[in-house]
């Protein structure tokens, strides 16, 4: 580690000098070395940064000891779909790809901008190398891969690169197993391009999870993220998307489940880089005693470029028992004055005469507060496409144990 570095990272915590210690081990590379400066400037985010004041890294991330709790099951897998695997221990791909996948392993750094506005994701950047897939198909391609331990500490990085007129729809499995996971995964759509992203994070009670993504869409290009979060002791699911061009257009939708001992962030940036385009973004929540929830959702509009935005926001928590916490912040910042934006927000408890009605007809109270949850997240799900069957059966296992 350079002198330059040492000095940036400032009273490292334990877990931090393990981290450079792994940093240290790695082939020397001035790319890596700018990213690995990018996490150094903050370290392990924690409440002393207005971004991170409600998702504290820094004292989650104690020494890395590899957890004794196993990797949660895979409810995304699916026969005849390839699979690409991530763990502590590297990265295997199938023998087969579908046609018009390219996909190639890199072991030298790759450049990355914006790396200081996402810390985690520099870090798993510097501490990996990039598997980058380039989809050329004329039809719809699917693809799954799962980041899974064990070990002590897991990077990832994956770069997608969607030609004009593709579609993909990927499906990511975070089942955790390692005591801090890292994953930055890249996605590049080219004009008229289709992506369909389906997340599922399970993390064990020891474990912190880092996921970030990176979107930029051009012209025509357009998105549809779904994610089904239960958290871990601590975990993130960051996405920073921009529109370039005009006539981009992305739907973010997110549910998270916290029980006790359990934290789900679920964390959004979007600029509207580009005339005339469009976002809608709906997070559902729900949380039981101990655990808590954390929704960060920002639009930056610029003054130029970000006239006839059409963008919605909505996040809805709800409170199941005395002792839940959930943090929210959603944010518009509008500079154009040609634009539609909103945003709600709200948190509470069940509806009682909901819960009244159901009592009434005989339905027990625990399956009684799963129906009504149940339906309060479901709208989340539903961009999921042959996923949301299997997203929605994980929440009712969860809800109704």
């Amino acid at each position: 580690m350079s002198t330059a570095l040492r000095d940036i990272l400032r009273n490292p915590t334990v877990a931090e000098l393990e981290l450079v210690a792994r940093y240290a081990g790695l082939k020397v590379d001035a790319r890596r070395e700018r990213l690995f400066e990018a996490f150094a400037l903050t370290g392990l985010p924690g409440r002393r940064d207005e971004n991170w004041r409600w998702s504290d890294f820094k004292s989650a991330v104690t020494a890395l000891d590899a957890p004794k709790t196993p990797p949660a099951h895979d409810p995304l897998a699916r026969g005849g779909v390839a699979t690409l695997r991530f763990s502590p221990s590297g990265f295997a791909a199938p023998s087969a790809l579908p046609a018009g996948v390219r996909l190639v392993t890199r072991e030298d750094v790759q450049a990355m901008g914006g790396a200081e506005d996402v810390p985690l994701g520099a870090l798993a950047a510097a501490l990996s190398g990039t598997v980058q897939v380039e989809v050329s198909a004329e039809a719809p391609v699917h693809l799954h891969m799962v980041f899974q331990g064990p070990g002590a500490i897991h990077a990832a990085r994956i770069a997608f690169l969607l030609r004009p007129g593709t579609e993909l729809h990927v499906s990511e499995s975070h089942l955790g197993g390692a005591a801090f996971s890292a994953a930055l995964i890249e996605f590049t759509l080219q004009a008229g391009a289709r992506l369909n992203r389906t997340i599922y994070q399970r993390g064990g009670a020891g474990e912190v999870q880092a996921i970030t993504a990176l979107i930029e869409q051009d012209a025509g290009a357009e998105s549809v993220q779904t994610v089904l979060a239960f958290g871990a002791k601590v975990s993130r699911i960051e996405t920073r998307l921009v529109h370039r061009e005009t006539g981009s257009k992305a739907t973010l939708n997110a549910a998270y489940l916290a029980g006790k001992g359990f934290h789900a962030d679920i964390t959004t940036h979007v600029r509207h880089g580009a005339p005339a385009c469009t976002t809608r973004q709906q997070t559902k929540g729900a949380v039981l005693d101990g655990g808590r929830g954390v929704f960060r959702g920002k639009f930056l509009v610029p003054r130029t470029s970000g006239q006839q935005t059409d963008a919605s926001m909505q996040h809805n928590a709800l409170l199941l028992e005395e002792g839940a916490e959930v943090f929210a912040k959603p944010e518009l910042e509008i500079l154009a004055d040609d634009v539609q934006c909103a945003h709600g927000n709200t948190s509470g408890a069940l509806d009682g005469t909901q819960l009244f009605y159901l009592r009434q007809r005989g339905i027990p109270l625990v399956q009684a507060r799963a129906m009504l949850t149940e339906a309060h997240i479901a709208q989340a799900l539903e961009g999921a496409g042959e996923h949301e069957d299997a997203l929605r059966t994980e929440a009712s296992r969860w809800l109704a144990p």
